[in-house]
């Protein structure tokens, strides 16, 4: 009999959990895997998770950085089973007094230039930019979503952020080169074109 007071408790936090942070956790995890089925599926397993361990959150306050070490392992683990490694760009609001420039880029859905930078950053990169800069996690809870140090969680930030910096820049030259490329084929043809149609020319 004294298993069912603990079990009661246990579906009540749960349930005060899932209410207040079950949009931002899919919200993640539909970021992470671009899939809104595979991310609702993964945000019912990580609470499923957090039920199960229930009993190792210290401290209810910081539930919220918890629940997010739990989802960031769930990720983890589709990611090594299926090698996803795409992200969509934040669509949200931010709530940050003063959002960092990687915030300001991504809420400016950078879809295309985005999408393609963030995939050329490290796995454990992208997910500290994310964390930090779309669901504005503090320094300590990265640190605890991310299973470091608040040090190490903020060195991997600030690599991530110096990556994300490079890679933009990476995509800003191709497409300026490619737009290069186009308006030099369309000169090209408008030049052929013009030869064609000149004095002559039906001779």
């Amino acid at each position: 009999m004294s298993d069912a007071p603990a079990r009661t408790a246990a579906d009540a936090f749960i349930e005060e959990l899932f209410a207040r942070h079950q949009g931002e956790i899919y919200a993640y995890l539909y970021r992470m895997v671009r899939d809104p089925e595979l991310a609702a599926d993964m945000t019912q397993d990580a609470f499923i998770k957090a039920y199960r361990s229930h009993g190792s959150l210290v401290d209810p306050a910081h539930a919220r950085a918890w629940l997010y070490q739990i989802a960031h392992r769930v990720a983890l683990d589709e990611f090594r089973r299926r090698k996803i490694v795409r992200f969509l760009p934040w669509t949200g609001e931010s709530y940050g007094s003063a959002p960092s420039a990687e915030h300001l880029a991504m809420d400016a859905r950078l879809s295309g230039p985005l999408q393609r930078a963030l995939a050329r950053i490290p796995e454990r990169q992208r997910a500290a930019l994310i964390l930090a800069e779309v669901h504005d996690l503090t320094g300590v809870e990265l640190a605890a979503a991310l299973g470091v140090s608040h040090v190490a969680a903020r060195a991997v930030l600030t690599r991530a952020r110096e990556s994300l910096r490079q890679a933009l820049a990476a995509e800003r030259a191709a497409e300026e080169a490619a737009e290069a490329e186009a308006d030099a084929g369309r000169r090209t043809g408008a030049g052929d074109s013009s030869g064609r149609s000149g004095p002559g020319a039906a001779r």
